[in-house]
């Protein structure tokens, strides 16, 4: 159930509705202590009753807390009232990749510049033993200051265990290109080990980066199909074109480091 404008939550008070998610719905709210605007990600009404997602919900605060980063969404407070369970993060004004992508590639010097943002941050959160799971386009904020790494709700902790389902044994998702929530991650952008139900770590973050930048440079999908079946077939068994094959333009060292990302094998990334 959305949250109305003019509701308060604790010190805050909800302004408008930004977007909604798998893991929560986002809205513009105002601090009324510090007199500034905020965005508050509260957890939808029909999730909070499962306890796992609660947890997952709880473990993102705990996640983006511990990460201190300027190119990771700042996490200022975390609340509960009346049943609720929100975060509260900066607001961040600008656009996101995944919006800036509908307008096609990107110039090379701004693919080199986010690039090199994005690396460094989840280079921060490896070293911290995290990691994200859902990099994407949508999580990936561009602002005046650069990017901005948004959503950790499906961050998982190294020393976190939970069991493997392979994608075959999972429910199926009712949308046609991407399995969110029958398996943690958006298709498009999961590793070949993700799919197959495997333990997500840094690599499987790298996988995704490679995609992630594929897209920047080329304003194409690195693997595409009409169903989940022929993306998964893709991303298991297929080669994307070559950067430099699409845009001439492309530095080589560009082009081996996506191919070096975008490695089946976790070990060979």
């Amino acid at each position: 159930m959305s949250v109305k404008t003019g509701t308060r939550l604790g010190p805050y008070e909800i302004l408008s509705a930004i977007g909604a998610g798998g893991m929560g719905e986002v809205y513009r709210a105002r601090d009324s202590r510090l007199n500034r605007i905020v965005a508050i990600k509260v957890l939808p009404t029909h999730l909070a009753d499962r306890s796992e997602l609660r947890e997952r919900f709880e473990r993102e605060a705990r996640v983006i807390a511990s990460l201190n980063h300027p190119h990771i969404c700042t996490l200022y407070d975390i609340g509960e009232q009346d049943g609720v369970n929100y975060l509260v993060m900066e607001y961040l004004e600008g656009e996101t990749l995944a919006q800036r992508l509908l307008k096609g590639s990107l110039p090379i010097d701004q693919v080199l510049q986010y690039a090199s943002e994005v690396a460094d941050a989840l280079d921060k959160a490896h070293r911290k033993g995290i990691t994200h799971r859902d990099l994407k386009p949508g999580n990936i904020m561009l602002s005046k200051t650069g990017t901005k790494l948004l959503d950790f709700g499906l961050a998982k902790l190294k020393q976190e265990v939970a069991p493997a389902t392979p994608l075959s044994q999972l429910p199926t998702a009712n949308d046609a290109v991407t399995a969110q929530g029958t398996i943690l991650g958006t298709l498009q952008y999961m590793a070949p080990e993700q799919l197959e139900g495997q333990e997500a770590d840094a690599r499987t973050d790298i996988f995704a980066f490679g995609v992630v930048v594929y897209e920047m440079a080329t304003g194409k999908k690195a693997f595409a199909g009409k169903s989940q079946a022929s993306v998964i077939s893709a991303i298991m068994s297929s080669d994307p074109q070559p950067l430099s094959s699409i845009q001439p333009m492309t530095p080589p060292a560009l082009d081996r480091a996506v191919k070096k990302c975008l490695a089946k094998e976790p070990e060979d990334r």
